[in-house]
C-alpha cells in the first residue's frame, strides 16, 4: 500500500515543506526551488552520505544553484570542534545550507544555518533519529552533551527507497529512538504532576498516535525493506521533531532514557564499541520502562527524602570543569527538607490519581522489548558493550547532568533505588 507523498504540516511550525515518498530522484531542483532559497548553497554530507545521495543532489541542484560541496570524513562528530570547522569553510554570505545525511549531519547543518542566519533544508539518508524537523540540535560542547537552539528547517525530504537501503543498524536506530515515546511521556508527566510550574503538553503525543501502533507491530518488516513500514517510521520521526518544535524543546522526546545515553556518551571513554544513538535509546528506554513500572506498581505512596547529592559529589564523580557544569544544571532540582515535605504531602493525598494518569500513557517493558527483538535490535547493555558497572553508574548519575526531573530522580529521591532495578 502506497501512502501519500505530501505531508500535512501541523499548525505552529515554520517548516514549509515535508515530502515523504517512495522515490525523489529527479525532483531535487523543484523541491529546493519551492523553498525560495537564494542562488548560493552549501551542500554538506560525509563520505558515506555523499556516495548514497549527496553526489546526486549536488549534480541536480547545480543546474540552478551555485553549489559549495562540503564533504566531512567518515562518522563525523556533532561537537563544537566540527561545528567550528564547518563555520570556517562555509562563508557568511551563503544563501542556504542543504544537509544530506541523518543525525550528525542534520544537527551540524542546523547549527551552521542558525549561526549564519540563513535557511536550511535536509535530504535524509537514513531513518535513524527524530531530529529532522526539530528546532534544537544535540551538540557536545566542552565534553557536555547539550540540546542547543538551532534553525528550523524549511524543507525535509525523505526518499523511502533511500531510507530502506540504509544499513540495518541505522534503521534499527530510528526504531529505537521512536521507542521512547512512552517513557519520555511518563517522565514529563511525572515532573508536571509533582511540580506544577513544569509545563506539559499532550499535542506531541497525539501527533504520534496514528503511526505508533503500526510501526511497533511491523518492526520485523521494517528491517526487511518494506516501504509501508518505513513510511510509518519516517512519519514518526518527522512528527516527533515537530512535537519538540511545538513545545520549544526536546521535552516530549528526551527524558530519562536520553540522560542515561548521554551520560555514557560523556564518560564511557574511547574503549567502548561504536554504537548509534537510537541503538542506545532502545536499550535505555527498556531500563526506564522497568524503573517506571516498579514505582507505578506500588499501591503505597512513595516517600520523598531530601536530595543526597552535593556539589562536591558531582564534581568528584565527573571531574572539573564538567562536574561544575553538571552541578549548575542539577542544583535547580535539588530537594531540601521543605520541598521534600511538600512533595510527600502531595503524594499522600494524590498518589492514586498521579499513578493512574502516568500509567495510562506507558507501554509495558516486555512489549517494548518485543518490538526491538522482532527487528533484531539490541535490548540489553551488554549488547552494546556496556559493562554492568558502567550501566549502574549511568542509572545512578545520569540524572545529575541535566535540569530535567525524571523517574531517575524520583527513584533516587524516594525509597526506591534506580540502580537496583
Amino acid at each position: 500500500m502506497k501512502l501519500p507523498g505530501v505531508f500535512v504540516i501541523p499548525e505552529g511550525v515554520q517548516v514549509q515543506s515535508v515530502v515523504i515518498d517512495d522515490h525523489l530522484d529527479g525532483r531535487e531542483v523543484d523541491l529546493v526551488s519551492a523553498l525560495g532559497f537564494g542562488p548560493k548553497l552549501a551542500v554538506v554530507s560525509d563520505v558515506d552520505t555523499h556516495r548514497a545521495m549527496a553526489e546526486q543532489v549536488e549534480y541536480a541542484l547545480s543546474d540552478k544553484f551555485k553549489i559549495q560541496s562540503v564533504v566531512l570524513p567518515h562518522q563525523p562528530h556533532a561537537d563544537d570542534v566540527t561545528l567550528n570547522k564547518l563555520l570556517d569553510v562555509i562563508p557568511a554570505g551563503i544563501d542556504g545550507v542543504i544537509a544530506v545525511g541523518s543525525g550528525t549531519i542534520n544537527d551540524l547543518c542546523k547549527m551552521v544555518a542558525f549561526r549564519r542566519g540563513c535557511p536550511q533544508a535536509v535530504f535524509g539518508t537514513a531513518p535513524s533519529m527524530n531530529g529532522y524537523t526539530s528546532i534544537n540540535a544535540a551538540i557536545t560542547v566542552n565534553g557536555l552533551k547539550k540540546s542547543l537552539h538551532a534553525a528550523e528547517p524549511r524543507g525535509v525530504f525523505l526518499d523511502l527507497s533511500v531510507l530502506a537501503a540504509a544499513p540495518k543498524r541505522l534503521i534499527r536506530s530510528g526504531l529505537g529512538d521512536s521507542l521512547c515515546r512512552p517513557t519520555a511521556q511518563a517522565d514529563w508527566l511525572l515532573a508536571h504532576s509533582l511540580f506544577e510550574q513544569t509545563p506539559y503538553n499532550e499535542l506531541p503525543f497525539q501527533l504520534l498516535a496514528g503511526d505508533e501502533k503500526d510501526l511497533f507491530s511491523h518492526s520485523r518488516a521494517l528491517v526487511g525493506g518494506d516501504l509501508y513500514a518505513m513510511k510509518h517510521l519516517a512519519r514518526t520521526l518527522v512528527l516527533s521533531g515537530f512535537g519538540m518544535t511545538l513545545c520549544g524543546g526536546s521535552y516530549p522526546a528526551s527524558q530519562g532514557e536520553h540522560l542515561i545515553s548521554h551520560y555514557i556518551d560523556m564518560v564511557g571513554g574511547p574503549g567502548l564499541p561504536n554504537t548509534f544513538h537510537g541503538e542506545q535509546i532502545g536499550v535505555t528506554t527498556l531500563a526506564m520502562a522497568r524503573i517506571q513500572e516498579k514505582i507505578l506498581n506500588s499501591e503505597t505512596p512513595p516517600t520523598v527524602r531530601p536530595t543526597r547529592v552535593t556539589r562536591e559529589s558531582v564534581i568528584d564523580h565527573f571531574g572539573d570543569p564538567l562536574g561544575h557544569s553538571c552541578w549548575l544544571e542539577f542544583e535547580h532540582k535539588y530537594l531540601d527538607s521543605s520541598k521534600a515535605a511538600a512533595l510527600n504531602s502531595k503524594l499522600q493525598n494524590h498518589w492514586p490519581r498521579i499513578r493512574d494518569r502516568i500509567r495510562a500513557v506507558t507501554i509495558p517493558a516486555a512489549t517494548l522489548k518485543s518490538v526491538l527483538v522482532s527487528a533484531g535490535a539490541p535490548t540489553e547493555p551488554n549488547d552494546l558493550g556496556w559493562s554492568p558497572a558502567l550501566f549502574d553508574n549511568a542509572l545512578k548519575h545520569a540524572r545529575e547532568i541535566r535540569n530535567r526531573y525524571t523517574f531517575l530522580d524520583f527513584a533516587a529521591d524516594t525509597t526506591q533505588e534506580a540502580d537496583r532495578v
